[in-house]
């Protein structure tokens, strides 16, 4: 039965895909193929969550073959909270697509494509080694290259480009960086890495520093790491409002998922590594939000807010360095918190940027306006996550923000902590645009009427708003769940004895 649990959250997606491609430009049956199974994911996410938390992690190897040999998939505490937490917005955005997606691009071949990038997600958050953590990157690069270049808009076609070249030079560095590996280390098994990296560093260090940078330049670019973080507002505004929700919410957070399971685990023993995250940690917080404060589209000003707050999630990984047990927990811990809460606020925050569009006509801010008082409901479902980004209490942002600034001060690294407070306060500054604009401003007078929110684009993102609050509230849940998840990434053993690999026997 285990094994099954591991398999369905990969399994499931790859199977939609297969059915609503085999329903292809018959798009009735396509949006019940897609939000179906879409919400089977969701459903078999939540079982092997709940498996994992009450009876422990588990793991499944393809063919039979015991690791380090074949294809293992694990989870563990880390895996699945990235599971569940990536098929709950594979659910709510599939719900948001049916009113929002145009039926063109339905009908053609954006319900497989979508199903192919989740099972693209979710099989990098459970695969066991290096090898098909590349493999996955590839399904997510293709599918996602192709979801931005659909419909063949002239602006998608310059983002998707940009997009793709980019992500090609991590590619071929991710590659790269697997074969320098497996050269030296006989495997590419991350837990039997765990041991094996250990004594090649020991012999050959420089050699291992370089690799370990190779990885660091690879995921940096895949996560939107200062200063790799280009192609990621070139892209993300460009096409329909739900294909950018689901990369908000997905795409880079797949990265910094790549750097927390990776780096502590095969390349602990490199503490440069370390150093570069933190100082690229700070800066990319403080050039993403002077980036959002600058622009004046509404989804450009969140495109800018992603690379900003990925700077927080990768200042904890950054604190792992620390002399202080206490510190490396409280930090990752905090990663993780910061992690759920970020992919439900973000994705969220792009489903109503494509509700103010529905509403206004427009997402430039200096052409709508009124919106607080023709649509209150949209201004009250916007200031919740808007708020929370920000870090405003008691929303879930600012529990995240507040694990993450405490565990910098235990450090006593003031200038980093700093930096995370300067740039909160500029997040505040640019939510606080978007509503002055959008909302708060009389309309314009040659607006045209308000359109029609129909329930599809309403109900998800009325309930990942209540999500926000719940966590807000009762905080404590997905803490001790984040300090389960930090536990295991501080502890090889135990991430060695899930995948059933006690000592690295690799051949």
């Amino acid at each position: 039965m285990t094994d099954v649990l591991v398999i369905l959250p990969v399994l499931v997606p790859l199977v939609t895909a297969a059915l609503a491609m085999a329903a292809w430009k018959h798009l009735p049956t396509q949006r019940v193929v897609g939000v179906a199974g879409a919400a089977v994911g969701l459903a078999a996410a939540t079982a092997l969550g709940w498996w994992v938390f009450t009876v422990g992690p588990v793991s499944t190897a393809a063919g039979g073959w015991p690791p380090p040999f074949g294809i293992t998939l694990v989870a563990d505490p880390l895996a699945v909270v990235m599971v569940v937490v990536s098929a709950l917005m594979g659910f709510a955005v599939a719900v948001y697509a049916v009113a929002e997606v145009d039926e063109v691009r339905q009908r053609d071949t954006f319900w497989p494509l979508f199903h192919v990038l989740l099972m693209g997600v979710q099989g990098a958050f459970l695969t066991g080694d290096l090898f098909n953590l590349y493999v996955c990157f590839e399904v997510m690069l293709m599918a996602s290259f192709v979801l931005l270049a659909l419909g063949g808009d002239r602006p998608q076609m310059e983002g998707a480009l940009t997009y793709v070249a980019l992500n090609l030079l991590s590619s071929a560095l991710f590659l790269a960086a697997v074969g320098l590996v497996y050269a030296k280390a006989h495997t590419l098994n991350l837990a039997d890495l765990s041991v094996r990296m250990p004594l090649v560093a020991a012999q050959e260090p420089t050699l291992v520093a370089a690799v370990a940078g190779l990885f660091l330049v690879a995921f940096g670019i895949k996560a939107g790491l200062f200063p790799l973080y280009a192609w990621l507002p070139a892209s993300y505004h460009t096409p329909p409002v739900a294909v950018s929700a689901i990369f908000a919410g997905l795409l880079t957070k797949v990265g910094v998922y790549a750097l927390l399971r990776v780096m502590p685990l095969v390349f602990g023993t490199v503490p440069a590594v370390f150093t570069i995250l933190l100082w690229a940690a700070c800066l990319t917080m403080i050039a993403g939000v002077l980036g959002a404060v600058a622009q004046f589209n509404v989804r450009r000003v969140l495109s800018f807010h992603i690379i900003s707050q990925i700077g927080y999630m990768v200042l904890g990984l950054a604190l792992i360095a620390s002399p202080d047990a206490g510190v490396r927990r409280l930090a990752l811990a905090a990663m993780v918190f910061y992690i759920a809460h970020h992919i439900v606020v973000k994705t969220n925050l792009f489903l109503i940027a494509g509700l103010i569009r529905r509403l206004s006509g427009s997402e430039e801010l200096k052409g709508i306006g009124g919106l607080a008082s023709a649509a209150p409901w949209l201004a009250a479902l916007f200031l919740i996550p808007a708020l929370s980004l920000a870090g405003i209490p008691p929303l879930s942002g600012f529990w995240a923000k507040l694990a993450v600034v405490r565990a910098g001060l235990d450090a006593s690294l003031w200038w980093a902590v700093a930096a995370a407070l300067v740039a909160g306060l500029l997040t505040l500054v640019s939510m606080v645009k978007i509503w002055n604009e959008a909302f708060w401003k009389a309309a314009p007078e040659d607006r045209v009427p308000l359109g029609i929110a129909p329930w599809p684009l309403v109900a998800p993102v009325a309930a990942l708003a209540l999500i926000t609050v719940v966590i807000g509230l009762w905080p404590e849940l997905l803490m001790r769940i984040a300090t389960s998840a930090a536990d295991g990434v501080l502890d090889p053993a135990a991430y060695r004895a899930a995948v059933g690999l006690v000592t690295g026997t690799g051949g």
